[in-house]
C-alpha cells in the first residue's frame, strides 16, 4: 500500500519540498532539486512576492499570482518581524480564511504552536507548517515538545516542518517527531556540496519517516542487557 504525503487530495511520493533561493546558479539548484527527489518545489516571485506584512499584502500578491499564471497553491507568509522573520499569526488566520474562499490551497508558515494551528485549520489550511527554528537559521529543531504536542493533536491536515533545518540530522528528526514532510532551501543552497546535501535530505526524511512508522525503543535509565542472562557461568 502506498505511503503518500497528501495534500489537498493530490499525493506525492516524496515528503521533502525544496525552495529556489539562494543558490549559486540555476544550474547548480537544478541538479539540487533533481538530487533531493522533491516533486513540490516552492518559487519565491520578485515583483509578485507571495511574502506580506499584513494580511491585505498577501492577500493582494496571492491574487496577482494567480493572475500572471502562477498556481493557486499558496505557501502563506505574513512576517510580523522583519529580523526574526516569525509570523503575525493573527494576519496570517485572516489572510488564510480569505484566500481558502477565494479557491486557493494555503499552506501557512506558523508557529510552533497549537492554538494557532487549529485557528488556521479552522480557517480553511490545506496543512500546517510549523518552523523548526528562525528561516534561513540552520539551528535545528528548538521545540521538539511542541512539535511532538502538534503532531499528537494535529490530525486533520499534514504537519509539515518548515523552516530553520540545517542538516540531515536535523530532517530526519523532524520526521521521527512526526512531521508529515518537510520544507528547506538553505540548509541545502547553502551547502558546500548542494547535490550532495539534497541527497542527504532525501535520505534523512526517508529514513526519519520510516523511524517514526516503526516506534522507537523506549528510553530508560539503566542498561538493559541485550543477550539473556540465564545461563551464564558464574
Amino acid at each position: 500500500m502506498p505511503d503518500n504525503l497528501v495534500i489537498a487530495g493530490r499525493a506525492f511520493q516524496s515528503r521533502l519540498i525544496v525552495g529556489t533561493g539562494k543558490y549559486r546558479s540555476f544550474q547548480e539548484m537544478a541538479r539540487a532539486h533533481a538530487a533531493s527527489g522533491a516533486e513540490m518545489i516552492t518559487v519565491a516571485v520578485r515583483r509578485v512576492n507571495l511574502t506580506g506584512y499584513t494580511a491585505e499584502e498577501a492577500i493582494r500578491t496571492a491574487r496577482l499570482a494567480r493572475e500572471v499564471g502562477l498556481s493557486n497553491w499558496i505557501k502563506l507568509e505574513v512576517i510580523g518581524d522583519q529580523q526574526t522573520l516569525f509570523p503575525d499569526t493573527e494576519q496570517l488566520i485572516e489572510a488564510t480564511r480569505v484566500l481558502v474562499k477565494e479557491g486557493f490551497v494555503v499552506l501557512p508558515y506558523t508557529n510552533d504552536d497549537l492554538i494557532a494551528a487549529r485557528k488556521l485549520i479552522d480557517a480553511g489550511a490545506a496543512a500546517v507548517m510549523p518552523l523548526a527554528a528562525p528561516i534561513g537559521s540552520g539551528l535545528g529543531i528548538q521545540n521538539p515538545a511542541n512539535l511532538r504536542i502538534l503532531r499528537e493533536r494535529i490530525t486533520e491536515v499534514p504537519m509539515i516542518v518548515d523552516a530553520g533545518v540545517g542538516t540531515a540530522s536535523d530532517a530526519a528528526i523532524a520526521m521521527e517527531l512526526g512531521a508529515d514532510g518537510v520544507l528547506m532551501n538553505t540548509a541545502i543552497a547553502e551547502a558546500e556540496n548542494t547535490v550532495l546535501m539534497a541527497e542527504a535530505m532525501r535520505d534523512a526524511v526517508i529514513a526519519g519517516h520510516k523511524s517514526y512508522l516503526a516506534g522507537r525503543m523506549p528510553k530508560r535509565l539503566y542498561a538493559s542487557a541485550s543477550s539473556p542472562m540465564s545461563g551464564v557461568v558464574r
